[in-house]
């Protein structure tokens, strides 16, 4: 039997996390996205805490946004959760794309990061 769309991008995850981890130096910086809307969140994987995060639910981007679902509401959260890590002293993060392809709202979210100061 051929595996879903969801099954390969939870394969593709699982894969990936078994060489992405975030430390307090570097925290990872992970993006889930499904079809309506984009999260993003700066983990700190060894005292599994969330540092920093934004998604295209939150009220002061939700006003300004027709859809959650562009790569224009991609890059406003990738923007927005940089300036909250860098608010809190964080410069330096792994980029987890959460088993999705480095592509489209992904690749904005990352690019709209770095933009914003984020090194990666």
């Amino acid at each position: 039997m051929k595996p879903t769309r969801i099954e390969l991008v939870q394969r593709r995850h699982k894969r990936l996390r078994k060489k992405v981890e975030g430390t307090p130096d570097r925290p990872r910086l992970a993006v889930f996205r499904s079809h309506k809307h984009i999260y993003a969140q700066v983990i700190d994987d060894v005292s599994q805490h969330t540092l920093a995060a934004a998604s295209t639910l939150e009220p002061l981007l939700k006003s300004d946004l027709s859809k959650g679902a562009t790569c224009d509401a991609s890059a406003a959260v990738g923007k927005l959760v940089a300036q909250r890590a860098l608010e809190k002293g964080i410069e330096q993060v792994v980029f987890d794309r959460g088993g999705n392809l480095y592509h489209g709202r992904v690749k904005a979210l990352a690019e709209a990061a770095r933009e914003a100061g984020l090194n990666f």
